[in-house]
């Protein structure tokens, strides 16, 4: 299975091999995520992300699904497992709004290190009363980074930073800049096969991601997993559960 799911070169046939290199720096980033914890056994509910190269980019170990009152929160970690941001829901939202936190070592065990994160953007959907897989991204101003500890509601810019579009629930979403309205990132179902075998889709639990040149990945990533929790899709487990 993890063969399958891996970005490969395989296929992309002869004339590629002789076309014009593009610097790195100018190419976008491809990626492919497997809803799959990280953890050693079926049944898990997470993500990991492989980059072009088939390592682990970025990961989220095993959450429960419980009601939002009761959940806490998903941390963002880099493949090795390092703590980058940490997404919690805010209570009474009638609009699914989460906020994300700069995470720390220290952040993990400490209740005021926690209460003195600095705020980075806030996320929710369009709407309340539709069902719509369409969200907004709203970064939070300097002031509201330097808010008083324990305070979730911070000042945040006027105009979103991201808008979401699509259908994240079929893997195809985009998520453009606020500001012009141009793609940052975009996903899509992904396709298993070589020259010689048919091309098949694989499941739901797999899809690519593109991310453009100069678009922070963690914060991309950080989008699709809350689009995974406001989108209300059920979850069926692989296997047995610990949850």
């Amino acid at each position: 299975m993890s063969r399958r799911i891996h970005p490969s070169g395989a296929g992309r046939g002869h004339r590629a091999r002789h076309a014009a290199p593009v610097p790195a720096a100018d190419r976008p980033a491809v990626y492919t995520v497997w809803k799959r914890s990280s953890m050693g056994f079926q049944g898990t509910d997470g993500f990991c992300v492989y980059d072009n190269a088939g390592r682990l980019a970025f990961r989220v170990d095993n959450y429960s699904r419980r009601r939002k009152l009761c959940a806490g929160e998903l941390l963002l970690m880099h493949g090795d497992g390092t703590p980058l941001l940490s997404l919690r829901p805010q209570l009474l939202s009638l609009h699914d709004r989460w906020n994300c936190y700069a995470a720390t070592e220290e952040g993990l065990d400490k209740k005021q290190s926690r209460m003195s994160q600095q705020q980075l953007f806030t996320m929710r959907k369009c709407s309340a009363l539709q069902s719509s897989d369409e969200a907004e991204v709203y970064m939070a101003t300097a002031a509201g980074a330097t808010a008083a500890p324990g305070h979730s509601c911070q000042r945040l810019h006027a105009a979103p930073i991201f808008r979401i579009e699509g259908s994240f629930s079929r893997r195809s979403c985009k998520i453009r800049r606020g500001s012009d309205g141009k793609k940052a990132a975009w996903m899509s179902r992904k396709n298993a096969g070589v020259a010689s075998r048919p091309v098949t889709a694989l499941g739901d639990d797999v899809f690519s991601l593109v991310v453009r040149p100069g678009v922070d990945v963690a914060t991309i990533m950080a989008i699709i997993v809350v689009m995974d929790r406001i989108c209300h899709r059920p979850y069926t487990p692989m296997g047995c559960s610990s949850q």
